[in-house]
């Protein structure tokens, strides 16, 4: 396959050619894409050179694969074009997301709604693809009626210059501002920019795009926090049910489920951190114990490299996914 990375001097553009080559995606021509400021700069993938292109001319090449991680802007103009030469699209940022004409997808458990006729697909949210790979199992079982999600966010999801900041901090070094405060010893309850009813755009996606993938019946508020951490993104969860349920079987349940890893074992001290998700593919769930407040209800604590499985690894496994069905021109 004919494969463009958009965006691929970025942050998550990295990781995908990271996974790309561990995943062994069969790439017999790769495309890297960025800014005109990066076109002729070089990227290193499966141990060979390759030079970055702009998008003009990674158009012009008509890949059969794009994998876009450049910003919303860049999607909107650009992945339309593409998709109109027949390169099948899919878009790591929010702009399709919502689209009623345009899929969101995570394969495990929605994968089966993909057609050839999907020459964009939308990537979920990095928050929204780890809590529902850990919903999906259990709202089947259960009937989910109800999620109170708050989260600690990863400063990798702001990207390299939050990255920047913390290090600058913790060395002392006065240097560029990704966020309004500083973040080293901190925790900042904004996630994006504010909307008019006073949520933050991550938190309105968690609840939309939890509606769109799972079911449109389910009600969710999220509550949505960046924490000086670099490994992923750690989930406090709150989950109301329709019927009640063994906790034996939640566990039997998500163990089960492809793509989670289950470290519930309080009396171990295991559960899941971001420390150690880093770098890793599953989603990682633990803390699982019944709300003694109400009836029918469970909290839980879910962890994943947002890098990963919240972006790359899921583009990756579209396409993959795609490739599987026969789905590619």
């Amino acid at each position: 396959m004919r494969v463009a990375v958009v965006g691929a001097t970025g942050m998550v553009g990295n990781v995908m050619l990271d996974v790309l080559r561990e995943r062994q995606f069969p790439v017999s021509e790769l495309i890297p894409v960025a800014s005109e400021k990066s076109v002729g700069n070089q990227v290193n993938y499966n141990g060979e050179s390759f030079t970055v292109v702009g998008l003009e001319t990674a158009l012009a090449m008509r890949p059969d694969i794009a994998i876009f991680s450049a910003g919303g802007e860049t999607s909107l103009e650009w992945a339309p074009r593409f998709a109109e030469v027949g390169t099948t699209v899919i878009d790591n940022s929010s702009t399709w997301r919502m689209d009623p004409t345009k899929k969101l997808v995570i394969p495990e458990i929605n994968g089966n709604v993909l057609t050839a006729e999907d020459k964009i697909i939308a990537n979920p949210n990095c928050s929204t693809i780890q809590l529902l790979l850990a919903l999906a199992p259990l709202h089947r079982a259960y009937g989910i009626t109800r999620v109170i999600v708050s989260t600690y966010q990863s400063i990798t999801g702001t990207g390299v210059k939050a990255v920047q900041q913390l290090e600058n901090e913790r060395n002392g070094i006065e240097g560029e501002m990704a966020y309004k405060y500083p973040i080293d010893k901190n925790c900042i309850p904004q996630c994006d920019s504010f909307m008019d009813n006073g949520y933050t755009k991550e938190e309105m996606k968690l609840t939309n795009e939890t509606k769109k993938i799972l079911d449109p019946a389910i009600k969710v508020t999220a509550t949505a926090v960046r924490v000086p951490v670099v490994g992923g993104h750690s989930e406090a969860v709150n989950i109301e049910f329709l019927h009640d349920f063994d906790l034996v079987e939640v566990r039997q349940l998500l163990e089960a489920q492809e793509g989670i890893t289950l470290q519930d074992n309080p009396a171990e001290y295991s559960y899941p951190m971001p420390r150690f998700a880093e770098g890793k593919d599953d989603v990682f769930v633990g803390r699982i114990r019944r709300d003694e407040s109400q009836d029918n209800t469970l909290n839980m604590w879910i962890v994943s490299d947002n890098l990963r499985k919240g972006a790359a690894t899921n583009a990756v496994q579209i396409a993959e996914l795609l490739l599987e069905k026969g789905l590619l021109e």
